[in-house]
């Protein structure tokens, strides 16, 4: 399975950005999905997760309320819309897919990895 992330950038604190991440090879439609993100000299950290339907979401309790994880099983690819951006939001963001339906919320339950997409929310 490959994942492209995409859809990072400059963002002032308040605002929006929607990452997407497009999964090829196996059966997106059978995977959870994930996202996560790092910044310089701290581990990697769950933001959000998604079930193989769709039916089941998960956040980090710090974007609860400003981000949306969601999925379209025909495009094979799975959004991120992060509204009412904060500075702290800043880092790299990386999707990830693992080979079970139920969603997940630690970095080692996921076997696939894109290759991050920057978010700089700027103050």
């Amino acid at each position: 399975v490959q994942l492209q992330a995409s859809g990072g950038g400059l963002v002032q604190a308040g605002g929006s950005l929607r990452l997407s991440c497009a999964a090829s090879g196996g059966t997106f439609s059978q995977k959870a999905m994930g996202w996560f993100r790092q910044t310089p000299g701290k581990e990697r950290e769950f933001v959000s997760a998604i079930n193989w339907s769709g039916s089941s979401t998960n956040y980090r309790d710090s974007v609860k309320g400003r981000f949306t994880i969601s999925r379209d099983n025909a495009k094979n690819t799975v959004y991120l819309q992060m509204n009412s951006q904060k500075p702290e939001d800043t880092a790299v963001y990386y999707c990830a897919a693992r080979s079970y339906a139920p969603a997940a919320t630690m970095y080692y339950q996921y076997d696939y990895w894109g290759q991050g997409t920057l978010v700089t929310v700027s103050s």
